[in-house]
């Protein structure tokens, strides 16, 4: 059943900025959270837990500078821990911190699993709800609104269901505004989620939220199964990441309460950002978007075999759940020996609307991919390579620039490390640059240089950067002589796309692929694309 979006609202939380900052590869500036905030806010996440104030100076900075930045529609959240055993809350030094920062809300965590409370805390389970207690209570005192954090909820639960309710209890008691079950260590099923989070709100009261980690891959589905107990909150992070196998994606289960179960997460108007935070958000992390990651993905809407295909152009229903655009996305349709002529003429159709589906030029496009595709090229997952390719056969390309010339030059230190330089030399109108850059191997070098000398006549390149790189050996059977395919995938902050270049010199193919993907940032400002 259904609930009523009007009556039953489920309150986001995100968590980016403190669980997703644990994950691999993830480091944030005090601006790139700013940054992140502001998307966030943007999208309408009613809570952003920022950081641990006790954690750093970073984050002290954070929350000061936050003072001065107002948010329409999020409010900011400190975490930290509950008080230190044997030790008086107005003496912690965490919880003064957490104080310090500023926040009507805070988070804090204490934990709710007996085996914890012996072997890390090192104290009596008596003491560990009086740590809770007394932690909630002094902050709740103290004017705070608390989000009270259950650690190891479901691991405790199975171990000891007695002591875990009295840990949750006690935090209710003491005056949480809501009290949050966690799987920690990401491992429980779905079904007992579900079940013990029932329980928990019919024993509990009040407010109770979820908080899942992914580590068999299934947080999305545990924390949908407690929204379907009784849960009202939910923390993730927007697009999954945090430590070990991350966190809840907040960028799926938003939709999915909003458009397949019927909740209110966030105003109607909202939701169509979805895809572009997602983006934008991963492009501040430094984190590569999985193309097959749900309702925000660039695959996400792909269609490739030719049945397929020509049932979406009848009616989009038959292979997509939901229209592209309420999540911000749109529809592809991937150009490959499955795809056949209604692929073709989709993508035609997307740069020329008003093109017949037996104009000649649909059948020139054809052959030419055909005559690509001998030579490496392969456009299914190059699409800005494809419209570039299409845009020229329309006699609608208007190239921004040429490369005139190109020389690379590398040196290496005793074998501990290699420097390449590139020298470019553009054209464009009557004008000319050359300039040069140095770069880790010769394509980081050339494609630096490139970007570099660009810029000089079309300042939005400055914001251009290349965010994945994949080569593809062609023809294996020649071995060092082989032909290469070349993907690029390059970022705006705005926009992802992914050009192709194809050639038996590895540097020839990836100029081929950067000078696209150029071009085609460049042809879509001017209104081209």
């Amino acid at each position: 059943m259904q609930a009523n979006p009007q009556s039953q609202r489920v309150w986001l939380c995100d968590s980016s900025l403190r669980d997703g900052s644990q994950g691999k590869q993830i480091a944030f500036s005090v601006a790139d959270k700013i940054d992140i905030i502001r998307a966030l806010d943007e999208q309408g996440i009613p809570f952003i837990e920022a950081g641990n104030p006790s954690a750093g100076p970073k984050d002290v900075q954070l929350f000061e500078r936050m003072r001065s930045i107002p948010l329409q529609n999020s409010r900011l959240v400190a975490f930290g821990a509950t008080r230190r055993k044997n030790c008086r809350p107005q003496d912690d030094v965490g919880l003064q911190a957490l104080l310090a920062a500023g926040t009507e809300y805070v988070t804090v965590f204490g934990k709710s699993w007996d085996m914890q409370v012996d072997q890390v805390l090192r104290t009596t389970l008596e003491e560990n709800l009086a740590m809770i207690s007394d932690t909630v209570a002094y902050l709740v005192a103290q004017g705070r609104q608390v989000l009270y954090d259950a650690e190891h909820f479901f691991d405790g639960y199975r171990h000891n269901p007695t002591y875990a309710m009295q840990t949750v209890r006690a935090a209710r008691q003491a005056g949480a505004t809501c009290v949050i079950l966690c799987d920690t260590n990401g491992a429980a099923l779905p079904a007992e989620v579900g079940a013990v989070t029932a329980q928990v709100v019919r024993q509990l009261g009040g407010d109770v939220g979820i908080h899942c980690h992914d580590d068999i891959g299934c947080a999305v589905a545990a924390s949908l199964a407690a929204v379907e107990a009784g849960a009202r909150h939910v923390q993730g992070t927007f697009v999954g990441y945090g430590e070990r196998c991350g966190n809840a994606n907040l960028s799926t289960i938003l939709p999915v309460l909003q458009l397949k179960m019927g909740y209110s997460c966030v105003a109607p108007q909202q939701l169509p950002l979805l895809t572009g935070t997602a983006r934008h958000i991963a492009d501040i992390s430094n984190v590569i978007l999985r193309s097959s990651l749900p309702f925000v993905g660039s695959g996400a809407f792909s269609h490739k075999a030719g049945m397929h295909v020509d049932a979406v152009h009848k009616n989009s229903q038959t292979f997509e759940h939901i229209d592209p655009g309420q999540v911000g996305n749109e529809r592809h349709i991937l150009i490959s020996e499955v795809g056949g002529k209604a692929a073709l003429l989709h993508s035609v159709k997307k740069i020329q609307p008003d093109i017949k589906k037996d104009d000649p030029v649909i059948e020139q496009i054809r052959e030419t991919i055909k005559k690509k595709e001998m030579e490496g090229y392969q456009y299914e997952s190059a699409e800005a390579s494809l419209k570039l390719l299409i845009l020229g056969h329309l006699k609608r390309l208007k190239p921004h620039f040429k490369l005139d010339m190109y020389r690379i030059m590398g040196e290496q230190n005793s074998n501990i490390f290699s420097l390449s330089t590139a020298i470019v030399k553009v054209t464009v109108g009557d004008g000319w640059e050359m300039t040069a850059d140095e770069g880790k191997g010769p394509v980081n070098a050339l494609d630096k240089a490139t970007r570099k000398a660009v810029t000089k006549f079309y300042p939005a390149i400055q914001k251009v950067r290349l965010i994945d790189y994949k080569v593809r050996v062609v023809d294996q059977n020649t071995a060092s002589a082989a032909r290469v395919r070349v993907l690029i995938e390059t970022s705006d902050g705005e926009e992802t796309w992914t050009t192709v270049g194809t050639s038996r010199d590895i540097i020839k193919a990836s100029l081929r692929a950067i000078v696209d993907s150029l071009e085609y940032k460049l042809s879509r400002d001017d209104g081209s694309l």
